[in-house]
C-alpha cells in the first residue's frame, strides 16, 4: 500500500469544525487505499499565546530556561494530535496521535530552532501494519538529552517532509489556506496565476524570499532527499489522481522552462548604511563579524568605494525585527569600525524575480532595472543567484514593482 503523509497547517485546524473537515480528508484517503501519516500545527493562534506567556515570566536566556519553553510551545501540537486521532476514531478509523518524542524524532540540542538529525521509522510502519492512522504532532522532536526540541516556527512543515522522507512516503501533501503556489501574492497581484509545476529550487528562493506557503527548511529537506511535496487548500474539495494543486519537482520533470516563474517579496527588511568606512583589509570582516556574533543574519550587501579609493560606503540589510540590536551592535564597535556616519530605513522592501529559465536567457536583468526605472522606482541595493535576481526598494513601491514586473515578464493570467 502507498504511503502517504498529509500536513494541515494552523488554520487548517483552527477548531473541532475544521479538524473533523481535515478527519473527512484523511478518511478518504485511507478509503483510496493509502497508509496515511497525518501531521498537524497547533491550532491557529494558540502557540502565539503560548510563546507569550513564556516571555512574560523568563527571560529565556540560557539552555535551561529555553528547554522549559519547548517543553511549553509543543503542547500546542500535542492538542491538536490528541483531537485529530479522537475524530478520526469517532469516524470509525482507526488512529492514535503520536508526540515528537514517541516516534522517537531526534534532534540536536538548539532548543528553540532544532535541527532534525535522525527519524525512527519502525514503529509507525508497525502502527501501518495494524492498520492505524499516524497522527503526528509537528514541530517537535527529542533532544539528545531526552528534553522535548522545538525545529522554530514552521517547523511542521519540516517535519512533515522529513517524516515522508523516513516512511519513503509516495508523497507528502502539504494542505494550507491556498491552492497552491501562485506566480505572485495573488492579493496584490489579481492576475497572478497558479503554477501546476515549480522546481525545488525556485520555491526555495521563493520561500526564502519572502513567499510564505512553505516554510524554507521544509523546501530545503525536500530537495535534499527528493521527497515530492504537493501544496493543497484544506478549503477546497480536491479529489482524484489529477489533484490541483502545485507539486514540487526536480528542474528535468519541466518540459519547457519559462525565463520567470514567480516574483517573491518581503517588507520584513531593513536597511543599513556606514559611510566612509576606512578602505582597508578585513574592514568587511570588522563590521559582519559582530552581527553573526549576536545572531544577526545579513542579507544584501553593497560596497561604493570613493574615487581616491580611501574611504567605502558599506550598505546591508537585516531583518526589521533585528535593526535596533543591529543598529547596537554597530554604534558599540564604531572606534574599530571609524566609519563617521550612520543610516538606517526600516520602510524598503525586497522585489525578487526566480526562475531556472535565467540559466539560458540573457539581459534579464536590464529588463527587470528598465521596468522598474519607467515606473520611477529607484533600486537602492542588488542580489543575485543563478536563478533570483533581487533588488531593495522604498516600500510605498512595493505593489506598483511587483504589478509591472508581473506584466513585463508575461506572468499575467489570460
Amino acid at each position: 500500500m502507498p504511503i502517504l503523509v498529509m500536513k494541515f497547517g494552523g488554520t487548517s485546524v483552527a477548531n473541532i469544525e475544521r479538524i473533523r473537515n481535515v478527519a473527512s480528508k484523511v478518511k478518504r484517503e485511507v478509503e483510496a487505499g493509502n497508509q496515511v501519516a497525518v501531521v498537524v500545527s497547533a491550532m491557529s493562534g494558540v502557540t502565539n499565546q503560548l510563546v507569550d506567556w513564556v516571555r512574560e515570566v523568563s527571560p529565556l536566556s540560557n539552555k535551561r530556561q529555553n528547554q522549559e519553553y519547548d517543553a511549553v510551545v509543543a503542547t500546542g501540537e500535542q492538542v491538536t494530535s490528541g483531537l485529530l486521532a479522537l475524530v478520526l476514531q469517532g469516524m470509525g478509523v482507526p488512529a492514535r496521535s503520536w508526540q515528537g518524542w514517541q516516534i522517537p524524532l531526534k534532534t540536536n540540542d538548539a532548543y528553540g530552532k532544532a535541527r532534525i538529525e535522525h527519524i525512527e521509522s519502525g514503529p509507525i510502519q508497525d502502527a501501518f501494519k495494524a492498520g492505524e492512522v499516524a497522527v503526528v504532532a509537528g514541530f517537535q522532536g527529542i533532544g539528545p538529552d531526552g528534553r522535548i526540541a522545538t525545529l522554530g516556527r514552521g517547523g511542521s512543515d519540516t517535519s512533515a517532509v522529513a517524516i515522508a522522507a523516513a516512511l519513503q512516503a509516495e508523497r507528502c501533501d502539504i494542505y494550507t489556506d491556498v491552492d497552491g503556489v501562485y506566480t505572485c501574492d495573488p492579493r496584490i497581484v489579481t492576475k497572478a496565476k497558479k503554477l501546476n509545476k515549480v522546481t525545488y529550487e525556485e520555491m526555495l528562493e521563493m520561500a526564502s524570499q519572502g513567499a510564505k506557503v512553505l516554510q524554507t527548511r521544509s523546501v530545503e529537506m525536500a530537495m535534499n532527499h527528493k521527497v515530492r511535496v504537493q501544496v493543497l487548500s484544506s478549503f477546497v474539495d480536491q479529489t482524484g489522481a489529477n489533484l490541483p494543486g502545485t507539486l514540487l519537482v526536480d528542474e528535468d520533470e519541466i518540459m519547457e522552462q519559462t525565463r520567470i516563474t514567480g516574483i517573491a517579496y518581503s517588507r520584513d527588511e531593513a536597511r543599513i548604511t556606514l559611510a566612509e568606512v576606512p578602505n582597508k583589509p578585513g574592514v568587511a570582516a570588522a563590521i559582519f563579524g559582530p552581527l553573526a556574533k549576536a545572531d544577526i543574519n545579513v542579507d544584501m550587501i553593497v560596497q561604493n568605494v570613493t574615487e581616491d579609493g580611501k574611504a567605502t560606503d558599506m550598505t546591508f540589510t537585516v531583518p526589521k525585527a533585528d535593526l535596533a540590536n543591529a543598529t547596537k551592535v554597530i554604534e558599540d564597535s564604531r572606534a574599530t569600525l571609524e566609519y563617521k556616519k550612520l543610516h538606517t530605513d526600516a520602510n524598503v522592501a525586497k522585489v525578487s524575480i526566480i526562475g531556472v529559465g535565467m540559466r539560458s536567457h540573457a539581459g534579464i536583468a536590464q529588463e527587470m532595472f528598465k521596468v522598474l526605472g519607467e515606473k520611477g522606482i529607484n533600486i537602492q541595493v542588488i542580489s543575485t543567484s543563478e536563478i533570483k535576481i533581487s533588488v531593495l526598494i522604498a516600500e510605498e513601491y512595493t505593489e506598483l514593482a511587483l504589478r509591472a514586473l508581473h506584466t513585463a515578464f508575461g506572468l499575467d493570467a489570460q
